[in-house]
């Protein structure tokens, strides 16, 4: 037998591994734009840490923003911030809890907050932004979304 379906297989797989993560990025790329016509300052971009990475690490105010970006194709089966489950979630607020450490652990109010993007070939359906999306309280550790507000008309070639 030859390893040639393997091969084809294995390169499949790297393409659409690839072509997730451009889309990613180019979301990414449009929500820190997004939020920064909002108002907010955007302080970092893919903070990593052992511990997680958060996509925009933005201040809004005198409130530090720890925002994940989720953009996806149009789906009728789920939104893209329904990815952000409890596992998720934790990495985040522990990835978050060391960029806290990192500035000097400052008294300050923080939150987190979730962008998601819905794109139609190369162009954005929808976007939506949920400030204070999840938090770390007990009891209160699934997602709220009080219908973020629609944000339309972006591109992702923009």
């Amino acid at each position: 037998m030859s390893d040639q379906p393997s091969k084809n297989l294995t390169s499949t797989f790297a393409a659409r591994r690839a072509a997730h993560l451009m889309l990613g990025r180019r979301g990414e790329k449009l929500a820190a734009r997004v939020l920064r016509e909002l108002g907010l300052d955007i302080l970092a971009r893919n903070y990593r840490t052992t511990r997680g990475e958060i996509d925009i690490v933005a201040r809004e105010g005198t409130t530090l923003c720890f925002v994940e970006v989720k953009t996806r194709h149009r789906s009728l089966r789920s939104r893209p911030a329904d990815a952000v489950g409890t596992a998720k979630r934790q990495r985040i607020i522990r990835a978050a809890k060391q960029y806290l450490r990192e500035i000097g652990r400052p008294r300050i109010v923080y939150r987190y907050d979730i962008v998601e993007v819905i794109v139609r070939g190369r162009r954005v359906e929808d976007m939506r932004y949920w400030r204070s999306a999840f938090s770390e309280e007990k009891g209160r550790g699934g997602l709220t979304f009080p219908g973020g507000p629609h944000l339309e008309g972006w591109d992702l070639l923009e």
